[in-house]
């Protein structure tokens, strides 16, 4: 049998060969476009705008560019290379955009940036051809440029379901979606958790139908569900692939027709399983808790105080839903990989529960997790070692401005490196090490401020204005459901399966070898569980 590999397809081909044939014009066009730039005058005659951050040219990124063909390409090596010769805030001038990258792994720099000028800092760059179809042309919060819009819709969320009363509201649905976590996992161990479990199907399941009921107010039958999450998790995880339309989006939708069509498609899938359920919401007359009934009543400043259309609805739902499942279940999964690869830390954080909790059968209750230190400081040391998302959502301004001497052009996307942040070694004591103890009295982590108001240390939800709206959610999810595994299981490597912590970049880093582990059961489950 051969073992040669199966040859690109076509249309990779294709890509190769005409970009080929632009490099030299567009070589040309942006040298053209630096020495333009570089002559430039500011606002006082003679006086010659800052120069771009430090980079490499535009002809040496050409492979970069072509390796975007690829749906598994990780270009993270690549801008790491390029800070360690550039600098901690660089540019990266790809062929085929028509503005450069501005990258910042400096925590200074952020700061500086992202809180001490939040609002200049707070925008986004317009929105590429892709992104133009899934957000309905940059209508919903994550893609927003700042404006009176973008206040109106994060306004809506933070104030409606994010609410901390709204969020109280939904315990009894937590609750619902831990026994049917719990049940699933049972299912996949064995009486005896004799089975490995990979996690991360009910974690993301699990998720899902406790989103799903927050967005739409509903317990939605299994099927739905599941259809739901199957679009939305193909959806993610071609995400890496859409961003070929970023460059030269004319010939790329051309050139890359099918993948073109696979997201249109998946567009109206969306449509197909989310407008039923909100025109459900519509017919009940939209006054309950869910966000869904949120949008219904909104009016948008910007455009006369019109309500959102449906294609607008469906854009949140599917923000809502993206942002809520696959990155707190990313991040439930580095949890738990760190505490069966040291399972002494496993015991404590369950010694810790009991001590709270004591050994009547029932679940670990929300109010019991503001006594537990060590569990808070797990899932922090879980958010800086392991962030879901190792960039921020890219910000832009509205004009052209400096930072730290350079020029920022209006509309550039500048992109924010989280995970730097959280392994500097000003800051960190042996960072890529797991040490939940470094966020506990005496640590080097204690009074971390995850808004970055006074300094950023590390920020997984991101700092300033665009912090995300739902790190309260997040936090709360992320305690809940690791303290009631940890007490309904005890967590171990499974024989040929041991824990392997090496990433890789999907619509979030995920781990490349997903985690299986041993869940042994050490009580028989509470009956508010065991009826879910």
């Amino acid at each position: 049998m051969s073992t040669l590999p199966p040859p690109p397809a076509m249309e990779d081909w294709l890509f190769y060969t005409l970009t080929a044939l632009l490099c030299l014009l567009c070589s040309v066009l942006l040298r053209a476009r630096a020495r333009s730039s570089s002559g430039a005058k500011g606002h006082a005659a003679g006086d010659e705008l800052p120069p771009l951050p430090p980079g490499p040219s535009p002809l040496p990124v050409l492979g970069p560019l072509l390796f975007l063909a690829r749906r598994d390409f990780d270009f993270e090596p690549v801008l790491r290379r390029i800070a360690w010769e550039h600098g901690p805030v660089f540019t990266y001038a790809p062929l085929g955009r028509a503005l450069p990258g501005i990258f910042v792994a400096s925590r200074g720099a952020a700061h500086r940036a992202l809180v001490q000028r939040g609002a200049a800092f707070a925008s986004r760059p317009p929105v590429t051809a892709s992104s133009a179809v899934l957000t309905s042309g940059g209508r919903n919060i994550s893609s927003a440029p700042y404006g009176a819009t973008w206040r109106a819709l994060r306004r809506n969320l933070a104030a409606g379901v994010l609410n901390p009363a709204r969020l109280r509201a939904f315990s009894p649905a937590r609750r619902w979606v831990l026994g049917v976590l719990a049940s699933r996992v049972r299912a996949g161990a064995g009486a005896a958790g004799e089975r490995p479990v990979a996690v991360m199907e009910p974690f993301q399941y699990a998720m899902f139908c406790l989103l799903v009921y927050m967005c739409f107010g509903d317990r939605v039958e299994d099927a739905r569900v599941r259809d739901i999450e199957a679009t939305q998790r193909e959806l993610l995880g071609s995400f890496l692939s859409f961003q070929v339309f970023s460059f030269l989006p004319a010939l790329t939708k051309v050139v890359f027709r099918r993948r073109w069509e696979k997201l249109l498609s998946l567009r109206r899938r969306q449509e197909e399983l989310f407008l039923p359920l909100v025109q459900a919401r519509r017919d009940v007359g939209a006054d309950g808790d869910c966000y869904v009934d949120s949008m219904l009543k909104l009016a948008i400043p910007e455009d006369g105080g019109r309500v959102l259309n449906d294609g607008e609805i469906v854009s949140l739902c599917s923000e809502f839903l993206g942002a809520g499942t696959d990155t707190t279940a990313t991040a439930l999964q580095w949890i738990l990989a760190n505490l069966v690869k040291y399972p002494a830390m496993q015991d404590r954080l369950r010694d810790e529960v009991a001590g709270v909790v004591g050994a009547a059968d029932g679940e670990v209750r929300e109010e019991d997790l503001q006594a537990m230190p060590y569990l808070k400081a797990v899932v922090l040391e879980g958010l800086r070692r392991h962030p879901p998302g190792h960039y921020l959502l890219p910000h832009a301004v509205h004009e052209d401005t400096t930072l730290d001497g350079y020029r920022v052009p209006a509309g550039a996307p500048i992109n924010f490196a989280v995970v730097d942040m959280g392994l500097d070694v000003e800051v960190w004591d042996a960072p890529s090490e797991f040490r939940p103890e470094r966020f506990l009295p005496g640590g080097e982590g204690e009074d971390v401020d995850l808004t970055g108001s006074k300094e950023i240390k590390m920020m997984p939800f991101g700092a300033g204005r665009r912090v995300c709206p739902g790190m309260a959610l997040a936090l709360l999810h992320l305690e809940y459901f690791v303290a009631n595994l940890v007490r309904e299981f005890e967590w171990r490597e499974a024989d040929g399966e041991e824990v392997d912590l090496t990433e890789k970049l999907e619509f979030t880093v995920v781990m490349k070898r997903p985690l299986k582990a041993r869940a042994v059961p050490l009580r028989s489950p509470p009956p508010a569980l065991a009826a879910a």
